[in-house]
């Protein structure tokens, strides 16, 4: 068992890079605007969703009109991910305006509950929009990059199997790192970052500092729907197909990611985000061999709850929520 686990350990955490990355970046979302409103925004991984089918709407477009062979890959990569990040952070602004603002006086059950109805609302929107345009509402995301690559893992040691991965992996985790590192940055070193660290400590006390308290939420809303929207792309590119209902998944297990760093805590959601991914991976390679094939690799998504759940048992207030005061 022990030596099926070392073999698998440079795919194991290839793939669970990726998908970390991607949760990472949707849990910064989730723990931007629990820092600031304390709401758990559900319809996050729904923009995520809609940051996908935005993106491959483009990318087709692009394809149909001789675009993609005319220019280079990463122009076209630059050029999908800027658009859909201002569509989908204008979705979240207009999110914010129209169902969470009305109701931010009232109790904490209302607005979840409105959160989990938009997440259905978008949900159908765009089922029934990518049904009446093509028929089926799950697309096929046009190749960018193609082409995989090796890692000669045996060559550095006989226990290790060879790993490969797809050239968008790279792709990835680069994006997803600019994306991160320039979320740092914004929050920690610009005016409108202390603002929200203003605003995420006391409302009240930062509208008498004369901070503009539902500009800094909607430039909240804006920025974490923008990083979603861009994920969404991402996965779109990587794994290359997609339907409305991706973001639910995927959005829960964000959630859970940003529970485990720290709910509230930008690192914290960093952190969780790449941990779960890797560890959720590592139980899809690793889950029958350990369990003597009573569990295989489709339980891996009971694997990640059950870190939610132990989490929020344990330390509920996540890996780094002592340790990191500071949150937007």
């Amino acid at each position: 068992m022990f030596a099926h686990i070392i073999q698998t350990l440079p795919q194991v955490l290839i793939d669970g890079l990726t998908l970390g990355a991607v949760y990472a970046i949707i849990a910064l979302g989730y723990t931007m605007v629990y820092g600031i409103l304390e709401l758990i925004n559900f319809a996050h991984g729904e923009i995520f969703m809609s940051g996908a089918f935005i993106g491959t709407a483009i990318l087709i477009g692009l394809t149909g009109v001789g675009w993609i062979a005319a220019f280079p890959a990463v122009v076209t990569l630059i050029l999908v991910l800027l658009i859909t990040s201002v569509a989908t952070g204008l979705l979240g602004m207009g999110i914010e305006r129209v169902a969470y603002r009305p109701l931010r006086k009232s109790s904490k059950l209302i607005t979840l509950i409105t959160a989990i109805g938009m997440s259905f609302l978008l949900q159908d929107f765009v089922r029934f929009i990518t049904e009446l345009k093509n028929g089926n509402y799950i697309v096929n995301t046009p190749a960018l990059f193609s082409g995989k690559v090796s890692v000669s893992a045996s060559s550095l040691s006989s226990s290790f199997d060879d790993a490969t991965f797809k050239v968008t992996f790279i792709v990835v985790l680069i994006v997803a790192l600019c994306l991160m590192i320039g979320l740092e940055i914004f929050v920690n070193r610009t005016k409108w970052g202390m603002a929200m660290r203003a605003v995420a400590q006391d409302p009240d006390t930062a509208s008498l500092m004369s901070i503009n308290v539902n500009k800094v939420i909607s430039l909240t809303f804006f920025i974490g729907s923008a990083l979603g929207g861009a994920t969404g792309v991402l996965f779109a590119l990587h794994y290359g197909t997609i339907d409305p209902y991706i973001g639910f998944i995927l959005g829960l297990k964000a959630f859970t990611a940003a529970v485990l760093g720290g709910i509230g805590n930008i690192r914290g959601a960093m952190f969780g985000g790449l941990m779960l991914g890797i560890l959720e991976m590592f139980a899809a390679a690793n889950l029958s061999t350990i369990t003597g094939n009573v569990l295989g690799a489709e339980y891996k998504d009971v694997f990640a709850f059950a870190i939610l759940i132990l989490v929020l048992i344990f330390k509920p207030e996540g890996l780094f929520g002592k340790a990191v005061t500071e949150k937007v």
